[in-house]
């Protein structure tokens, strides 16, 4: 699948916003702390990133945590997130050290095509490169294996087109209104739940 900038302008995907709030004090030290760790390369720092959001804050639906965050610094602040959130946080950290990051959607359904939802995700570009790679930092469970990768995908959900799936080829520089929008209007992961949007 050919990926699809929103935006001509690389800089579009560096920017902070009130989602990706990479200026915030938590995400800055946060990403600080990651970069010391793996040495200044930028492809280690991502996967470190990568690594920590995907691990360190647990999916609320595996959790059973039922607040919902949206920022990014309150993702990493709480520990949670559904995959929107928890994609907030890792632009923020990606972006905080100067990586392009896009946020991507997919839209997923039961086994049997019914009950559409949209899934969040990112893609990167290391600086200097042209190419973009989606990760999926969702967090894993039985069933469910995303691994960093700049090789071949290897995300949460591969798509199943014959089930009314679709990976939407669009690299947003900011939150899609409809995940946004869910996210800032619900006061608790049921009713988040009743609010995610079904097609982009």
């Amino acid at each position: 699948m050919e990926l699809i900038q929103e935006q001509p302008d690389l800089a579009a995907y560096l920017v902070a916003d009130d989602a990706v709030d990479h200026h915030h004090p938590l995400v800055r030290e946060t990403a600080d702390a990651l970069r010391a760790a793996t040495g200044g390369d930028a492809s280690a720092y991502a996967e470190a990133a990568f690594a920590f959001v995907r691990d360190t804050v647990p999916h609320s639906a595996d959790s059973g945590d039922t607040r919902v965050a949206w920022r990014a610094s309150d993702v990493l602040a709480t520990r949670n997130g559904i995959c929107y959130a928890k994609s907030h946080a890792l632009a923020a950290l990606l972006r905080a050290q100067g990586i392009p990051t896009a946020l991507c959607y997919q839209r997923l359904a039961d086994d049997d095509g019914t009950n559409p939802v949209i899934h969040g995700l990112i893609a990167l570009r290391l600086p200097g490169g042209s190419r973009w790679y989606r990760q999926d930092a969702r967090g894993n469970k039985p069933g469910v294996d995303a691994r960093f990768s700049l090789d071949g995908e290897q995300l949460a959900f591969p798509v199943r087109p014959e089930l009314g799936e679709i990976d939407y080829p669009e690299l947003y520089a900011a939150p899609h209104p409809a995940a946004l929008k869910a996210l800032q209007e619900s006061a608790d992961r049921p009713e988040l739940w009743r609010n995610l949007p079904t097609a982009l």
